[in-house]
């Protein structure tokens, strides 16, 4: 099989793309003299900046997927690739590996798509109990390369670290400060949420140490409830929720001393950031999706949990029973100084 020009279509969700990174490198140090191009739209190709395994990227409008075919159908084809591999589950993205010409086309075995695949790999029966992370480095034994340790990585600038140490000294933060970073939010929906009013009760027990400065994260649709949230907290806590860029927020959060979150994309940026992490986890899985580097994972594991429902359709009860005092400890855990 050659293998000189090698694309890989990345995952469309933050932390499915995080996660991914380790297969992304393993191909990479297995196929080292190879092109590799990553296949995604704009805020994945944001998201992996600066990662030495990656030498081009194909970038696609996701909100214009429709309109974009015939570009990337042509991209593709005037590439040439030898070897493409899926990090997708969907028909349409191996529909456009086929029709873009890619020669031999890597994928799982799902959503009918054997015929466009010439190397369908069956999903794993205990695939549930198995890391994601896992999951895609099986899909590369086709290729010959080995079940790795490889963990999830991600890349900061120099100079997008001291552009985020220059925005903190705006906020009177610095790095003799101990700096809680706290993601409330959840991009697939709610039921993965922790109330904000354990996050605000959390906050004023953290705020009993004067050398804790907090700041929250978020997107531009969380911002509102967030600041108000915070009303009366004081200057020591600040929300920068839809106030930065993809890469701002890796720049900042990889100042934070730990960083507490609900299961979401932050989440996995902060775990393969190697920051010192608490995870909140209620309506999903985190033995499939976790952190998978050394983490503290708050699951009460109520007996309908996980539903992997967008939004609860009953009482919460998996996220109401963490009280903000648990979290409180496993912060103190991370950070004995506390």
């Amino acid at each position: 099989m050659d293998t000189n020009k090698i694309i890989i279509r990345m995952p469309n969700w933050l932390g499915d793309a995080v996660m991914a990174t380790a297969a992304l490198e393993d191909v990479k140090s297995h196929f080292s003299s190879s092109q590799v191009t990553v296949l995604c739209h704009e805020a994945i190709a944001s998201l992996l900046q600066a990662n030495p395994s990656i030498d081009h990227y194909l970038v696609f409008d996701k909100n214009k997927k429709e309109s974009e075919k015939k570009r990337i159908y042509q991209a593709l084809q005037e590439e040439r690739f030898d070897l493409g591999i899926l990090l997708t589950n969907s028909f349409s993205s191996a529909w456009w590996f086929y029709k873009g010409g890619v020669k031999s086309r890597v994928g799982y075995n799902s959503h009918f798509r054997r015929p466009l695949l010439t190397s369908a790999v069956p999903i794993r029966k205990n695939h549930e109990k198995e890391h994601q992370v896992i999951a895609y480095k099986h899909l590369l034994s086709p290729l010959g390369i080995p079940l790795s340790t490889t963990a999830p990585h991600l890349y900061v600038r120099t100079e997008e670290e001291a552009q985020a140490k220059k925005l903190l000294a705006s906020l009177q933060i610095s790095s003799s400060h101990i700096l809680i970073g706290i993601n409330p939010l959840a991009a697939y929906g709610d039921a993965k949420c922790w109330p904000l009013d354990r996050f605000r009760a959390l906050s004023e027990k953290l705020l009993q140490n004067p050398q804790v400065r907090i700041i929250y994260i978020g997107d531009p649709s969380g911002r509102e409830s967030i600041e108000k949230n915070l009303l009366g907290l004081g200057p020591r806590v600040v929300s920068l929720a839809g106030k930065t860029s993809l890469r701002e927020l890796l720049a900042l959060m990889n100042q934070c001393t730990c960083f507490v979150t609900n299961d979401s994309g932050p989440m996995h940026i902060a775990s393969a950031l190697h920051i010192p992490l608490v995870a909140l986890f209620g309506s999903t899985n985190e033995i499939k999706t976790g952190p998978y580097e050394k983490a503290i994972v708050i699951h009460k594991h109520v007996a309908c949990s996980p539903c992997y429902q967008r939004h609860c359709p009953i009482d919460f009860r998996c996220m109401k029973t963490i009280a903000a005092e648990e979290v409180f400890q496993a912060i103190k855990t991370e950070i004995p100084a506390l």
